[in-house]
């Protein structure tokens, strides 16, 4: 049985409780913001700022590099001109896709560095690792005395789905492992699979996009470009979506149901890979557009749904747990109504919009950092408090308390 522990030595709340009335889903005041903090029980090892600073610049030099790779080769193949067409056709539904991942993060949002890290990967790290796997098959293969009979169909029905949603979603794990006391739940795993995947679209999208003009003229390239940038810029996304859900659930879980959480999140985004790719082999070329409609659209369609509740989820945690602090003193009920709330957030933002910059910035500060002390009392809850300690929890009310002065002031 997991016992929840007790924030009993955070920042002072401006009221107090009788002895005695303390429960598990309840904050309770505790020692001033002044005083040490002093834990009743052992905080586990983690990660110095330092130390994630030090991961995030390795990332990004790596990503970075690993893109930099990507075009050397493309530019191989590729001369200039069409390569500066392709990229600017792959901006089109980069710049789509990007506006839905910034929907979806607008509740609790992310942070940017590693939301680069993230299409660093995608665009970069990904793509080379899908390029050496096939470079090593097709050496294998010559290497065996094998010869191509089937016009590539096992490469892209079956290597394809296993080995780049291998890759995106190393990434997402990697993203779950470092940012684990920051990683809420399903909707930060759906706002990382779809970056990831996102950048792994773009940058696959310029090779297509290239190919086309170079062996088909215009009329290949817009064919190419209707079919990958208007009626399937999201499959990348919604394939590598299923394993950043399944991370997300999994930090509400024990190891073994987390791992296997897991595992089904990377089963599901293979098996709609496969099912969208063997579509263009196993699917009669005069039917492509009845499948389109009555199986792709759908699944897309039922993947929206998922993301709309998945975010009105996140409304009703911050709802739930803001009252719980307000229970103890630390919020108003205007308050919870104004920062976890989308109507209270709308017309926050809209009267700070019109106050001096160092009061509206503190308005965006008092939401942000509100909605994260929520998502820490939500792992608690959940029974995941190794992913937060009391520190981060005092840290958090004292922030809280600043920004308030900010807005006030």
């Amino acid at each position: 049985m997991t016992h929840e522990p007790t924030p009993e030595h955070s920042a002072a709340a401006p009221h107090s409780h009788p002895a005695g009335t303390q429960t598990a889903a309840q904050p309770a005041p505790v020692q001033p913001a002044a005083q040490p903090v002093q834990p009743v029980w052992t905080a586990p090892v983690r990660r110095t700022r330092a130390g994630i600073v030090t991961l995030t610049v390795a990332g990004l030099v790596i990503g970075g590099a690993a893109l930099l790779l990507v075009f050397v080769y493309l530019a191989t193949f590729l001369d200039a001109g069409t390569l500066l067409v392709g990229l600017i056709l792959a901006l089109i539904p980069l710049i789509g896709i990007s506006l839905a991942v910034g929907w979806i993060d607008r509740w609790e949002p992310e942070p940017r560095p590693a939301l680069w890290f993230a299409f660093l990967w995608g665009a970069g790290v990904s793509i080379v690792t899908a390029l050496l796997f096939d470079l090593g098959v097709q050496l294998a293969r010559a290497g065996a005395g094998a010869i191509e009979t089937d016009d590539g169909f096992a490469a892209a029905v079956f290597q394809a789905p296993l080995v780049e949603e291998a890759a995106k979603g190393a990434g997402v794990l990697l993203l779950f492992w470092v940012l684990r006391r920051r990683f809420d739940g399903p909707v930060d795993g759906v706002v990382y699979a779809a970056t990831i995947a996102a950048g792994f679209a773009f940058t696959e999208n310029i090779q297509y996009f290239g190919v086309a003009m170079m062996e088909g003229g215009s009329e290949n390239l817009g064919f190419t470009f209707l079919v990958r940038g208007v009626l399937s810029p999201f499959a990348h996304v919604m394939f590598t979506a299923c394993i950043g859900i399944a991370c997300g659930l999994a930090v509400r879980f024990r190891p073994f149901p987390a791992f296997a959480t897991i595992l089904l999140g990377f089963v599901s985004a293979i098996f709609l890979h496969f099912v969208w790719n063997g579509a263009f082999y196993l699917v009669e070329s005069g039917s492509l557009v009845a499948y389109y409609l009555a199986v792709q659209v759908p699944l897309f369609l039922g993947a929206i749904m998922v993301v709309v509740l998945l975010r009105r989820q996140e409304e009703r945690v911050t709802v739930l747990r803001l009252s719980e602090y307000a229970a103890a003193g630390w919020f108003s009920p205007a308050e919870v109504g104004m920062l976890a709330t989308r109507d209270g957030r709308r017309q926050a933002r809209s009267w700070a919009a019109r106050q001096p910059q160092t009061r509206k910035r503190a308005m965006h500060h008092f939401i942000h950092n509100s909605t994260r002390l929520a998502f820490a009392r939500q792992r608690m809850v959940n029974g995941t408090a190794a992913n937060v300690d009391r520190a981060d929890e005092s840290e958090l009310l004292g922030l809280i308390q600043r920004d308030r002065a900010g807005v006030i002031n």
